[in-house]
């Protein structure tokens, strides 16, 4: 498949669903081999099967990146499958609601494993194959609530602040190898990520925030991804935001 990503080879992370799932069509489209990876097998399967029916290249990787073996050998398991690993997206990421008195300490865990160590297994991975070939690029996916923080939302704004502190950290590090490091903080977006929150009246109050009129759609954030990834190499977007036209009002 021709494109302006044409011989690159790309993880994604969370792409059974969401900015994940539109960040890998949007690869694909653009030219380059995708690995996807999730815990929903079934989706994966059928990703795979949309971007092979398009003329694209695609290996589902199904497993929780949680688990840091998986991480890391997902990383491992696309170098051997394609020869190199030139793309890196970390998409994977869940949203609880919860203050600090009365805090539930197993969902800020589970909200810190999944938005914060995950992506930093995957990137410890990643760094020596891009480093060996001389290049890469690693795109993490964070929020507006990496800027802001939301008191009813605090694990999520607090994995999203530490991701921005570590993908910075990051970026200073590697970009002597020729390793581009920028983080994507979008706002307002339709997709199932709200789904998830325990609490039954945030789940319906950020359902509707994110479904509402004037909200960005997945590939609106794919695209803005595939731009970051086409600039010349000298130039690295080390930080994108991008907000919805029409201003949705937070939460």
């Amino acid at each position: 498949m021709a494109g302006t990503l044409a011989g690159r080879v790309a993880l994604v992370t969370g792409a059974s669903s969401g900015i994940g799932e539109g960040a890998a069509l949007a690869l694909a489209a653009a030219g380059a081999t995708v690995a996807v990876a999730a815990r929903r097998a079934d989706r994966l399967d059928d990703l795979v099967k949309r971007i092979q029916a398009a003329g694209g290249k695609a290996l589902a990787l199904p497993g929780d990146v949680v688990d840091e073996a998986f991480a890391r050998n997902i990383v491992e398991q696309t170098v051997n499958a394609f020869g190199r690993l030139d793309i890196l997206v970390n998409s994977a990421g869940i949203i609880q609601a919860g203050g600090v008195e009365n805090a539930n300490t197993d969902e800020w865990r589970r909200v810190l494993e999944v938005n914060l160590l995950a992506t930093l297994y995957t990137c410890t991975a990643a760094i020596g194959p891009m480093r060996a070939q001389g290049g890469g690029d690693i795109i993490n996916i964070s929020s507006t609530a990496g800027r802001r923080a939301a008191a009813p939302f605090g694990p999520y704004s607090t994995s999203k602040f530490g991701l921005t502190g570590m993908t910075e950290g990051m970026r200073q590090e590697v970009g002597k190898y020729g390793i581009r490091v920028c983080i994507v903080e979008p706002g307002a977006t339709s997709t199932e990520v709200a789904d998830s929150i325990s609490d039954p009246n945030y789940r319906k109050a950020m359902q509707a925030h994110v479904s509402k009129d004037g909200a960005m759609k997945p590939e609106d954030v794919a695209d803005a991804i595939v731009f970051v990834l086409s600039l010349p190499r000298r130039a690295n977007v080390s930080q994108l935001l991008i907000r919805p036209t029409i201003d949705v009002a937070p939460m």
